[in-house]
């Protein structure tokens, strides 16, 4: 399904350059250059890793995608000219790229949402049992995608004695659904070496996979990276400053991107103004005081979505400074008005935040910026929040939103600022479309 996505755009490649010039044979040069197209992208492992691991997204491969159709596009035109006689201008050449890197990836996706609706989910046997199996758990109910289901548990008890395992795995198999089994999923405090080596075993014999979550969790980290010298596997923190150079391109990145986006959207934030002025009384906009980097405070901009005298509601929903955590989020909060839950399922309440990426308060990624009162709540664990700017998006609105706990929201933003990139920002900046699109989590 993934090499027909990858034919289907570049053939829809060629039908543009084609339109576009009216040369037709276009479509069938680029039809007899198929193959080359499918092993370059086989070189660029377009199509090894959604076996390998747990969850793969058609995101996570946008710079292979980018380079196999740059690499296509270049041994495209070199071949019509070597060939066929066909010099392809720039004028050409650029609207085939172009084409490549935008449809053939929503094909992808679309290929693997079609296999998701088609193919029944994955078996898994988590071995283990506490907070590991826990988390394990949690992490396949939140995210659907991973298209795994839980189908039974072997818990520690049972992981004593490594010489038993066989015996063990093969009676789970047995009890699970339909005793269909396709992977094991360690999540187990008392992982061994030589449980390890039998699991592998095992599961090489009976052709399942194999994922090994960290027993040692905490000392593993969110700022880890595991490389390999030879045979032997090297655990690298990162506990250096972020690159100078790569703070300056992200906020490169956010100046162009929220001038490009504000113009762009133009149309869209007049037709949202007027939809929240004429649906309600109050201001269209609305200002709040929210914590900036190093807990600096800002007027934080956003589309209006509750009442005019929400703030004053608030008192009599919650008490600030009785709750339990410095966070909370009312689920079906009285105050929102009919436009304004439109605005919050699709996010679009958010765009007015453009303009203070663009006074410098934010960023287009980062953590969520938070209100000044509950900051100032924050422990000594929690305030490594305040080193970057807050984004307009960020981890927490892609890895769940609304329905994460505080503890979670804390540790998928820990791992972003500990592992601050532009290649980490470009991917979730891409999965918000996607997360925006299903709406799960907004409140």
């Amino acid at each position: 399904m993934l090499a027909a996505a990858d034919l289907l755009g570049v053939i829809g490649a060629g039908v543009v350059v084609a339109a576009s010039t009216g040369q037709g044979d276009l479509v069938a040069l680029s039809a007899a250059m198929l193959p080359l197209w499918l092993v370059l992208a086989k070189l660029c492992g377009l199509y090894d890793s959604d076996h390998r691991v747990l969850r793969h997204l058609t995101v996570d491969e946008a710079p292979n995608l980018i380079a196999w159709a740059t690499i296509g596009t270049a041994l495209h035109v070199f071949l019509l000219s070597l060939l066929a006689g066909r010099d392809l201008a720039a004028s050409e050449a650029v609207p085939f790229w172009l084409t490549v890197v935008v449809v053939t990836p929503a094909l992808r996706a679309g290929a693997r949402a079609t296999w998701r609706r088609a193919v029944s989910e994955e078996g898994a046997l988590l071995l283990g049992s506490g907070p590991l199996e826990s988390a394990t758990r949690r992490k396949l109910d939140l995210f659907r995608d991973i298209h795994v289901n839980a189908v039974g548990v072997v818990g520690d008890e049972s992981l004593g004695c490594v010489e038993d395992l066989d015996g063990i795995l093969s009676a789970a198999i047995r009890e699970a659904p339909g005793g269909r089994v396709d992977r094991i999923i360690v999540a187990s405090q008392t992982v061994s070496e030589p449980l390890i080596a039998e699991l592998v075993r095992v599961c090489r014999r009976e052709g399942l996979k194999l994922s090994v979550v960290p027993p040692a969790r905490a000392m593993f980290g969110t700022a880890v990276q595991l490389h390999h010298i030879a045979d032997l596997p090297l655990i690298e923190y990162s506990t250096w400053d972020v690159p100078r150079s790569t703070m300056m391109l992200k906020r490169v990145m956010d100046m162009v991107g929220a001038t490009v986006a504000l113009i762009l959207l133009a149309p869209v934030l007049l037709a949202l103004a007027v939809a929240v002025k004429l649906t309600s009384r109050g201001p269209v906009l609305f200002v709040h005081a929210r914590s900036g980097r190093d807990g600096k405070p800002f007027r934080m901009l956003k589309f209006r979505t509750m009442v005019a005298d929400a703030e004053r509601q608030l008192e009599q929903l919650v008490d600030i400074q009785r709750i339990e955590r410095p966070a909370f989020k009312l689920r079906d909060d009285p105050r929102v008005t009919s436009v304004g839950r439109f605005l919050r399922r699709t996010s679009l309440d958010e765009l007015p935040q453009l303009l203070n990426v663009l006074w410098g308060d934010m960023s287009l990624v980062g953590p969520r910026p938070e209100q000044v009162e509950l900051v100032d709540r924050y422990g000594p664990e929690d305030r490594f929040r305040l080193e970057v700017r807050p984004g307009l998006t960020g981890p927490m609105q892609v890895y769940g939103r609304g329905d994460l706990t505080f503890d979670e929201r804390v540790a998928v933003e820990r791992e972003y600022v500990e592992n601050l990139s532009l290649r980490r920002d470009f991917r979730i900046l891409l999965l918000t479309l996607a997360a925006v699109f299903r709406g799960r989590g907004a409140y």
